[in-house]
This record gives structure tokens, sequence and C-alpha cells, in this order.
């Protein structure tokens, strides 16, 4: 550092690097309920998950847009951030399963009913993915701008809706129930989006960019398959085949959700290429 003479050192004027991440706010959000050492470990995990999901849904939500708006080369760089953050956020399970049931158990009781079924941001992203719940909206009555912000989200096309609408804008036949659907409901398969994909696929030269986006959307669904079984690995390890602190099965809910599809299409087309 003594070599560096142009370091700056005076920054009684100006903007520090702490004060422009607002430091102060973040590394002081981890208030231990039970002063047990290992719940560090928890909360730290679980609100470093909580930040990269909220860059997903960024990414994701200006995806959507830039489909709409026909700027698919510009949603390829967004979609393969997403990828790369999954990425990060599955090795963060590695992590977690450091520790122990016997740990975990020593201030378990303190969480009360908060539990990761609860996550907001996780349940935006499973809306913006097209796997819509309208039940789930009441965890989030306590809070009235966020029930607002889900009951929104719930209502929205999803990153698949507008890729099925560019596969429509490209010539492509898919029937207007398909393209004008209750985006409040789950996605369904149909054989029309199928046979799109299809044609894409077996034409890619003419379907380039549509080739290049279900590509991407393979990825992310990749990755969220990833996730989850790493996720129900993890709890498992802990906590076994217990109730989870939020009143769900536990290990049990978890494995129900490894055989959802997101863009069902995208996968069955493989077997008959």
């Amino acid at each position: 550092m003594h070599d560096e003479k142009g370091i700056h050192t005076d920054f009684r004027d100006q903007m520090t690097y702490g004060e422009y991440l607002q430091l102060d706010r973040i590394l002081s959000g981890q208030q231990r309920l039970s002063g047990h050492h290992d719940e560090m470990l928890f909360i730290v995990i679980h609100q470093v998950s909580e930040l990269w999901m909220k860059l997903m849904l960024h990414e994701i939500q200006a995806a959507i847009q830039c489909i709409q708006n026909r700027e698919l080369s510009r949603a390829f760089k967004m979609l393969a951030r997403v990828s790369k953050i999954q990425s990060q956020i599955i090795q963060s399970w590695d992590v977690l399963s450091t520790l122990t049931p016997a740990e975990y158990l020593e201030f378990r009781d303190q969480l009360g009913r908060a539990s990761g079924f609860q996550s907001y941001q996780h349940r935006m992203i499973e809306f913006a993915l097209g796997y819509k719940t309208r039940h789930i909206l009441d965890i989030y009555r306590k809070d009235a701008e966020l029930y607002r912000q889900l009951h929104e989200a719930l209502h929205a096309p999803s990153l698949y809706d507008v890729a099925i609408q560019a596969l429509a804008r490209a010539g492509l036949a898919i029937p207007p129930d398909v393209l004008n659907r209750d985006y409040t409901q789950p996605y369904q398969a149909h054989p029309s989006v199928e046979a799109a994909w299809l044609a894409v696929y077996r034409d890619v030269e003419s379907y380039w960019d549509l080739y290049q986006l279900a590509e991407k959307l393979v990825d992310l669904e990749d990755w969220v398959r990833q996730w989850r079984f790493r996720h129900v690995t993890t709890v498992e390890r802990i906590i076994g085949n217990k109730t989870g602190t939020g009143g769900s099965s536990g290990v049990q809910y978890l494995k129900k959700t490894l055989d959802h599809r997101f863009f069902p299409e995208l996968w069955g087309l493989r077997t008959k290429l």
C-alpha cells in the first residue's frame, strides 16, 4: 500500500464503499434469537439466497419485457445470468449442510412458524416461470403492499407465456385460447405449443432466435431442478422427515416438487425429434 500513492484515504466529504452498499444496514440484519453460534450460519445463508433471488427477479422480469418487445438477443444475456445466479444458490446448500441436526435443534424452536416456504421472492420467481398458485397468497395478507405485488404477479404473463407469444409472432400456429389463457392458472402443456417448438428444432436455421430462447429456458429449468434436489437433500439431512416450521410436510412436500415442469413441451419434444 505504501507504493500506491494515489489511494484515497480522506473520505470526510466523499462516499465510501460501505456507504454505497449500505453495509451498516445489511450487516446489522443478522439478529440471532437464540444466541446459539450456528444460528448465524442459518440466517446468513437464507439472507444471501434472498439477495440472489432479488437479482433473479430483476433479470427475469427484464427478460419478459425484452421478449415482448421483440428484443430476444437482450433477453438471452439476462437469462444466461439467471442460470449463473442459480448455480451460486445451489452451492449455498453445501454450506448449510454443515449444520448438523443436533445444532439446528438448539435454535429451531426460536423460528416459530417462520419458514422458507413463506419466501415471497421464491413465490414470485415461480409465478414468473408460470407456476401460479392463487391459494398461496393467503400467507401474505399480513402485508398489504406485498400482497398487492404478488396479486399483480399472479395475473401477469409468465416468461413461458411470452415465449409462446414469440412463437406465434414468428408465424407458428398457436390457437387463441393458448395465447389468451388465464394467467392466474398454472400453465398446462398444449399440443400446438409442442408442435411449434418441434418446428423450431427441426429448422434451426430459420428459427435461430427461438431455438436459442428455447435452450435458455431449458438451462433455467435444469438449474431449478438441481436447486430443488439439493434443497430436499439438505433438509432431509438436517431434519429428516419432521414437519416444516411453516406447517408443510417438509421433505415429503419438497419431493413432490421434483417432478414439476415449468416448460413441459421443451422436455417432451426431445423424445419426438
